[in-house]
């Protein structure tokens, strides 16, 4: 009996427990190797679109998801004063695209995607070094403090400051700060009722969504020169930034902690990768394709790839699949210039959600109140060829009954 192939993932976060899930779920023995101490990140939310839910079909987990989404109103954006730019309707969204936006904790999301894997593939506080990528003659091998790994297949979802992306394309410029730092928050504040919405002023942008748990995701963004930080501590960095916009912000700041708040400056890679792969490596998520936030799909893209990853390695070949260096090239050749295209529109976004100019800013509020009074439909074409991507194959369940997809 054929033994099945090995996929060894370095990073347990969102996009490299998704590539996990779906590999092992095609038949792989996985291991995943995190660096952390546990698998839970950084305290903060994420938004699912519905491209990623479908994505999450796949491994039989985007309904169970979708359960968790909390706005299903109206919101839209606004000034700081409190003057409402434009309006965005949960419906109009699921319509258009075929389903809802939604917004859930990040370790929610991992623990779900975790509690798909057997036990023994999860491996925390083990820092992986890629040894040797492999090719189609020779396995790679990755290296950890507890001994090495021979692998058919690795995936490299390490983070925006991936070394296996600098190992095996040394020549890359790599990131570049995108201009602007982001805080995040989530909280509960009782007795705060808000729509959804996102606020653009000068220079800085504020952000207030409800979760379906009852706490608050908040975040926000202001151009600052990079590696700066608060002199006393960041809340109060936030007060002085904010502390004056519409409510709720004011009663969200209130209710939050200094220990509650995340700095990032914001990076991307502002040039492209040759490719997604290299030898029997693939590169996933930001190690791949760092974008700004603007767009909410830095996570969503992650999960798109895992997805899209597992399907051109529907088997190993040691049970009659394909070659892993054929389809590592196909992985490649569907990903790289959907993904390029997408940070190219989110850094276009950046700059102008960003902006601190007035005249561009006057420009850009009274162009937002006429889209939104003509209607959603208008606001949400930013998103069409984004939000409306399916995955390459049918859900999971559907496969294995054998169904055609929907």
């Amino acid at each position: 009996m054929a033994q099945p192939g090995h996929a060894v993932v370095i990073g347990g976060g969102i996009g490299g427990l998704t590539a996990a899930v779906a590999l092992y779920q095609r038949g792989w023995r996985v291991t995943v190797l995190e660096r952390s101490r546990s698998l839970e990140p950084v305290g903060a939310g994420i938004s699912l679109a519905p491209n990623s839910l479908r994505a999450l079909d796949v491994i039989g987990l985007g309904d169970e998801i979708r359960d968790l989404a909390a706005w299903q109103g109206d919101g839209g954006l606004r000034t700081p004063g409190g003057r409402w730019l434009a309006r965005s309707s949960a419906d109009a969204a699921a319509r258009r695209f075929g389903g809802p936006l939604v917004l859930l904790h990040r370790a929610t999301l991992v623990d779900r995607l975790a509690a798909r894997l057997p036990p023994e593939a999860l491996h925390t506080d083990a820092g992986a070094t890629l040894t040797d990528p492999g090719d189609d003659r020779r396995p790679a091998r990755v290296s950890t403090s507890g001994g090495e790994w021979e692998a058919d297949l690795v995936v490299a979802a390490d983070g925006i400051r991936s070394a296996v992306r600098a190992a095996l394309f040394p020549s890359h410029p790599g990131l570049a700060y995108s201009g602007f730092t982001t805080w995040r928050v989530v909280i509960p504040v009782p007795g705060v009722e808000f729509a959804s919405h996102e606020t653009w002023g000068r220079g800085r942008i504020w952000g207030t969504h409800p979760l379906k748990d009852g706490r608050v995701y908040a975040y926000a963004a202001a151009m600052t020169p990079a590696g700066h930080h608060a002199p006393d501590n960041e809340k109060a960095e936030l007060l002085r930034l904010f502390g004056d916009w519409h409510a709720p912000i004011p009663a969200v700041l209130a209710a939050a902690r200094p220990e509650d708040v995340l700095r990032h400056d914001v990076h991307h890679l502002a040039r492209p990768l040759p490719a997604f792969h290299r030898g029997r490596v693939a590169l996933l998520g930001d190690a791949a394709h760092a974008m700004p936030p603007t767009l909410g799909q830095g996570g969503n893209q992650a999960i798109e790839d895992a997805i899209v990853l597992a399907f051109h390695h529907a088997r190993p070949r040691s049970s009659g699949g394909t070659p892993v260096c054929d389809g590592l090239a196909a992985y490649t050749a569907a990903r790289l210039p959907r993904t390029t295209a997408i940070s190219r529109q989110a850094v276009r976004v950046a700059r102008l959600n960003m902006t601190s100019n007035r005249a561009l800013m006057a420009v850009r509020d009274t162009a937002l109140v006429a889209l939104s009074a003509v209607g959603p439909a208008l606001l949400l074409r930013g998103f069409e060829g984004i939000a409306d991507w399916r995955p390459p194959q049918a859900p999971y369940a559907a496969v294995q009954a054998g169904a055609d997809q929907q």
